[in-house]
């Protein structure tokens, strides 16, 4: 495959400093870091290494990889072979597309605690899924879906929420016979919105207890269990957000929306997330798939 005319590298190393000077109000040493590797990538800054053919002792000079998760020279190939992957897992149905958003006042306890937070975001919001769908005054069906989680926003703030992609349907309690959803509408916003934030705020005061959660810096008046205790009541007093779209599509319509939400996984060892898949808390539900991207 042929270089493109133009990459993400090129754009940085053209606009950089530009850009950098017009954003230094909000853009931080993350974004910077992630800038640089990519500018990097496969240059002569981070060393090379030779490849030799074991057949016919051709030797062939190539440049190091960044790899940043970020980066979409090194992550590229691994988001294509994931997603083919998924295409064998997608059924012949409609899908819906649901966001579970934690509240901006989670963002500065999130950054500390990456680990125990993304994994209760996962949690909740396959156990709220899995539960509202279950009630037959819903949907009355045991559903399947993937997970994605996203840290940034379009303005590269730091922004934890899951994407959801789901088929508009499930299997009926006895695994007889297939539910469809509505037309236009899978399942109520409001009550996956109360539900989410109550599994969400549970499990925080879980991991809080449990001594699982560290606060420095700024953040040092909540290791105080009073003090902790209110935070969370603020919390709960909160709408949470929770955005869910009527179905979209077929199963190459729901490839397409992964394609658009997913990146790969880093590598264990340049990154402390949750491991690759989060299975469903209940016997005999779907697999939940779940990737990040930040």
């Amino acid at each position: 495959m042929s270089r493109p005319p133009l990459e993400v590298a090129d754009i940085i190393r053209s606009a950089g400093e530009s850009f950098l000077e017009k954003s230094k109000r909000w853009i931080t040493w993350q974004h910077r870091k992630v800038l640089l590797a990519i500018l990097r990538c496969r240059t002569a800054v981070l060393g090379g290494h030779r490849d030799r053919c074991s057949d016919c002792g051709h030797v062939a000079i190539s440049y190091n990889s960044c790899g940043n998760r970020h980066c979409p020279r090194c992550q590229g190939n691994a988001r294509l072979r994931w997603l083919a992957a998924r295409e064998g897992e997608l059924l012949p149905t409609r899908y819906v597309h649901a966001v579970f958003t934690l509240p901006r006042e989670l963002a500065p306890v999130a950054l500390q605690n990456k680990r125990v937070i993304f994994n209760l975001l996962f949690k909740a919001s396959a156990e709220t899924l899995l539960e509202v769908a279950r009630d037959p005054r819903h949907l009355g069906a045991e559903i399947g879906f993937f997970s994605v989680l996203h840290t940034w926003n379009q303005r590269l703030q730091f922004h934890p929420h899951a994407h959801c992609i789901l088929a508009a349907g499930g299997l009926a309690p006895d695994h007889t016979r297939w539910i469809s959803s509505s037309r236009r509408f899978f399942l109520p916003v409001k009550v996956l919105s109360r539900v989410f934030r109550g599994k969400f705020v549970a499990g925080l005061k879980a991991a809080f207890h449990a001594g699982t959660l560290q606060f420095h810096g700024s953040l040092r008046y909540l290791a105080e269990p009073h003090v902790f205790a209110s935070w969370l009541r603020t919390l709960f007093r909160q709408d949470w957000v929770v955005y869910a779209k009527r179905p979209f599509g077929g199963p190459e319509h729901a490839l397409r929306y992964l394609g658009a939400y997913t990146h790969p996984l880093p590598s264990p060892t340049t990154d402390s997330l949750p491991s690759k898949t989060a299975t469903s808390p209940s016997a005999g539900a779907t697999p939940l798939t779940a990737t990040r991207r930040s």
